[in-house]
């Protein structure tokens, strides 16, 4: 048993309230994992401890909208997904992360280690003053001073990094709620606007949530969503629904990829960016897909709506939209939903890992990089 002594207080650690900035932090926490359903608490905590409510206020976290609920503001949002930005930046994490550590911001150009002869119409800022002198020193054979001409100069290669359009693909199903999965993949693309904001200004960022419907989500709407409520328990469903005449009640905790990659083909089509991306986080095959003006919901996972998912992301492929796969396994049940996400990679040509929900940020960050960059020489 463990031992403890007391003596009178002296006074000499006085007793600090938690700052407003930490409670938002802890707050926020829970609005990863559960949604807006933690604000409604507010409202009960402003009867037993109206300091800490009126300090989120005052922080400018918080405010009361026209109803007396309370609702996130911009600067409570902007710092969520700054934390959650500044969390994939960890230094022991810096290595994997890409070139997000440069200066550089949106598009142009990047100098990169490689060289080559300078062409009319290079940029004299990229000059390599170590190798022009070198062939200058070379070319008269050593002595001084040293005579630079044309043909000695050399610069540097550059990259350049063109404007992306990208459209993240949440999977808001009734799975989604545990281990923590969607908490993460929240994390990670409100992460996604925050980089974006910061330093790709013209790239097209778009989050979409898909379950039984696909539906497009603001930052703010993000920051509220929480997993579908799984609302049938049968083994077996096999299910239409009329999309021009629903019925009351759809269950809405099914996986619908394949609308939500009609959604994401949709959006992109309309952007005039060179570069295009979809990423999807998800942790289960497809157990819903459209047939003409129809929502057809089928448990347990079927192959015909596993090929109907597969043709839609083929077809985003061919349109030239790259499509990134990040699948949340967490335990031994998951066999089908690699082997689905592997066909998707073999059908696109693109990128599928499985990861958990804890080491998925940095391979989307990581995938999202590398789906934005277009590497070009710059030539006379």
């Amino acid at each position: 048993m463990p031992r403890f002594e007391y003596s009178k207080w002296d006074e000499s650690n006085p007793f600090s309230p938690q700052s407003a900035d930490q409670l938002w932090d802890e707050l926020s926490e829970y609005l990863m994992d559960y949604g807006e359903e933690i604000l409604e608490n507010l409202e009960r905590w402003e009867e037993d401890h109206p300091e800490l409510v009126d300090a989120l206020v005052k922080k400018g976290f918080v405010e009361r909208d026209t109803e007396g609920k309370y609702r996130v503001t911009p600067r409570g949002l902007k710092r969520v997904e700054n934390k959650a930005l500044e969390s994939l930046f960890d230094v022991s994490q810096r290595d994997k992360l890409g070139r997000h550590e440069t200066e550089h911001r949106g598009a142009g150009q990047t100098v990169l280690d490689e060289s080559k002869p300078y062409e009319y119409g290079d940029p004299v800022s990229n000059l390599n003053l170590h190798e022009t002198l070198k062939n200058a020193i070379y070319r008269q054979g050593g002595g001084t001073p040293v005579s630079i001409g044309e043909e000695d100069f050399v610069v540097h290669e550059t990259e350049y990094q063109t404007s992306c359009a990208t459209v993240v693909l949440v999977d808001m199903s009734g799975s989604m709620a545990r281990y923590g999965k969607f908490g993460a993949a929240k994390r990670v693309a409100l992460s996604l606007q925050a980089l974006v904001r910061s330093r790709y200004q013209s790239d097209f960022l778009q989050i979409v949530g898909f379950y039984t419907y696909a539906c497009l989500l603001s930052e703010k709407e993000l920051l509220n969503a929480a997993p579908k409520p799984v609302s049938i328990f049968d083994p077996q469903v096999r299910v239409r629904v009329s999309l021009d005449n629903p019925p009351k009640f759809v269950p809405e905790h099914f996986t619908n990829i394949h609308a939500g990659l009609q959604f994401a083909r949709r959006i992109l089509n309309k952007q005039p960016a060179q570069n295009r991306q979809i990423i999807i986080i998800t942790d289960g095959e497809p157990t819903a897909h459209v047939e003409n003006r129809e929502l057809v919901l089928i448990y347990p996972p079927s192959e015909k709506t596993a090929r109907i998912t597969l043709a839609e992301a083929k077809r985003c492929a061919d349109e030239g939209i790259q499509v990134s796969s990040f699948a949340l396994v967490e335990d031994y049940f998951y066999f089908g939903l690699v082997n689905f996400v592997e066909q998707l990679a073999r059908v696109t040509r693109g990128v599928s890992a499985t990861c958990n929900a804890q080491d998925m940020g940095n391979m989307v960050v990581n995938s999202f990089v590398k789906g934005r960059h277009k590497r070009t020489r710059m030539s006379g």
